[in-house]
């Protein structure tokens, strides 16, 4: 997720650090930023987020390109600093927009926190709504079906923020998010770098037309978002 200049003297300010079930969670403003830290690994900032919401459009595209139903049903995995979620729902070809997100600090952060200036108005669309729950599992336990499913829980399929997370990205967890995605769904995933690997294990999964789009970002090597449509 992409980061922009600032002072390097500027000390960044810790505005709420929370102890969850996947270890520690932590919010800070480093200048006009806003900054998602897990476990000492950074995760987002509030400083570009074109990566974020090309994600949803690519997801968008793809549906329209076959035919894909009105209203489409949408599933982002990872409410992050909410740009994916305030994209989805500035757009009115989107019918559902569910967002899972584990971590209980990011959610309170979005609802009266420092991150509502962001997602507020999105919260307040009746399409979306927060699923606290853990996504590998959500995908697996659900009896809700989406028409696209956009990944941003980690910085890539080679660089998750746990290693609960590995799974998500082998045929095993992939064959949850098919189990989720209606016919001719569509899978996206952010990552911070492309990866040959995982465009290999989404076919060896059975989804098909699977492409990498590259994305610039304002520093740094361009984010990609890898797309598929499920099998079957």
């Amino acid at each position: 997720m992409p980061t922009t200049s600032h002072d390097p003297y500027d000390t960044p300010e810790v505005l709420d650090r929370r102890e969850g079930p996947h270890g520690e969670v932590v919010l800070r403003r480093h200048g006009a930023l806003l900054q998602i830290i897990a476990n000492g690994c950074f995760l987002m900032d509030t400083s570009d987020g074109r990566s974020e919401r090309r994600l949803v459009d690519v997801a968008a595209e793809a549906l329209a390109a076959s035919a894909g139903p009105s209203a489409p049903h949408l599933l982002i995995g990872g409410l992050g600093v909410g740009f994916s979620l305030a994209h989805a729902a500035a757009d009115p070809r989107w019918g559902r927009i569910a967002v899972v997100e584990r971590e209980r600090a990011i959610i309170d952060w979005h609802r009266g926190g420092p991150l509502a200036a962001l997602s507020a108005e999105a919260l307040a669309d009746p399409r979306a709504e927060i699923v606290e729950a853990d996504l590998v599992r959500y995908v697996n336990e659900t009896s809700d079906t989406y028409d696209a499913l956009c990944l941003d829980i980690d910085n890539g399929p080679a660089w998750t923020v746990t290693e609960d997370n590995d799974g998500l990205y082998t045929p095993a967890g992939l064959a949850g998010c098919a189990r989720v995605l209606r016919p001719g769904g569509v899978l996206a995933v952010w990552s911070a770098q492309p990866s040959p690997e995982f465009e290999e294990t989404l076919r060896n999964a059975g989804f098909q037309q699977v492409r990498t789009e590259e994305i610039p970002v304002a520093r740094g090597v361009p984010d990609v978002v890898h797309l598929a449509v499920g099998p079957g």
